[in-house]
């Protein structure tokens, strides 16, 4: 890992956060993952709630709700609505006024991986 990946996963990985320090680094890889294959566009809605747009796919839908329902698990203060409409698959992730800068670095993450792939 490089030190501008260091201080990104410092960011990501919140006090908040019970997934054991040696698990972190694989889910964040599970998050790059998804967001250089599936990601097609980021929309910061407002402070501390960002919508994704995906690959419209019933693969990456399910592989979508998986991991966020495992993120979940270890970060209670995540909300994660997965809404497909008209063709499309969109992603929402929401966190409580504590967390903004959690969700401000999920979403510039998102943008500077989306397509990368």
């Amino acid at each position: 890992m490089e030190l501008n990946e260091i201080a990104e996963a410092e960011v990501w990985v919140p006090q908040a956060c019970t997934l054991p320090t040696a698990e972190q680094p694989l889910r964040l890889a599970e998050f790059d993952a998804l967001f250089a294959e599936a990601v097609r566009g980021v929309d910061r809605v407002e402070p501390g709630r960002v919508r994704l747009e995906l690959e419209a796919d019933a693969q990456t839908a399910g592989r979508t709700a998986e991991l966020m329902a495992r993120e979940t698990g270890c970060c209670s203060f995540f909300t994660f609505t997965l809404t497909v409409t008209g063709g499309r698959l969109w992603l929402e992730v929401a966190a409580d006024a504590r967390h903004i800068g959690v969700v401000d670095a999920l979403a510039a993450r998102a943008a500077s991986l989306a397509g990368a792939l």
